[in-house]
């Protein structure tokens, strides 16, 4: 039998006020139903990693160093990913590109997913950005995504009260899509281990 894949949800929002946890638990509540995956949530918020790197070969300082080896570890565990954004001025989150960056061997040959929410376009842009990000990164991002418009509006104060039949019917495409191609890589790193 075929091992439950570890997918990793990162909040990529930092911002007072934000909707990226709600978001972020009524997607987790999605996927802990399906029967694939086993869920584990990264939030941004409590891994803050300085915009100002080391230079190559150098180490940070002991209090970088452990936020960096800590969540290092959780995304090197994974075997897929699942990003939650909104849009800033037409892209993602500074805090998420940063953490990002921080990364190479621990996204690469994995699949990515996204869940973006914003005003009328859901987030669509930060998406469109983040795959070309990905990209460089070794990282596979699923065609199927999710988008929430007008996100406000779907996501309360009593949860997610807003999203409706066709969400959940998105969310489990993309899972599915996820699970397919998290396993077939995986098998694939276990047989012989990605170069970059």
């Amino acid at each position: 039998m075929t091992p439950p894949l570890s997918l990793l949800v990162i909040v990529g929002s930092v911002r007072d006020g934000r909707l990226g946890p709600a978001v972020a638990d009524w997607f987790v509540g999605q996927a802990g139903a399906h029967a694939g995956v086993e869920v584990e949530v990264v939030d941004l918020l409590d891994h803050p990693l300085p915009l100002v790197m080391p230079e190559p070969g150098r180490e940070p300082s002991p209090g970088t160093a452990a936020v960096r080896d800590r969540l290092g570890a959780q995304l090197a565990a994974a075997d897929a990913f699942v990003v939650v954004t909104p849009e800033y001025n037409h892209t993602f989150p500074a805090a998420l590109k940063n953490a990002i960056d921080w990364f190479f061997d621990e996204w690469a040959a994995k699949p990515v997913g996204f869940v973006s929410y914003g005003g009328m376009s859901g987030g669509l842009r930060a998406v469109e950005h983040l795959r070309q990000v990905f990209a460089e990164l070794h990282g596979l991002s699923v065609r199927e995504s999710l988008s929430f418009h007008n996100a406000w509006e779907a996501f309360g104060a009593q949860g997610a009260p807003g999203v409706g039949e066709d969400a959940e019917a998105a969310a489990k495409v993309m899972l599915d899509r996820l699970v397919w191609w998290g396993e077939a890589l995986r098998a694939a790193r276990a047989e012989r281990p990605y170069e970059r």
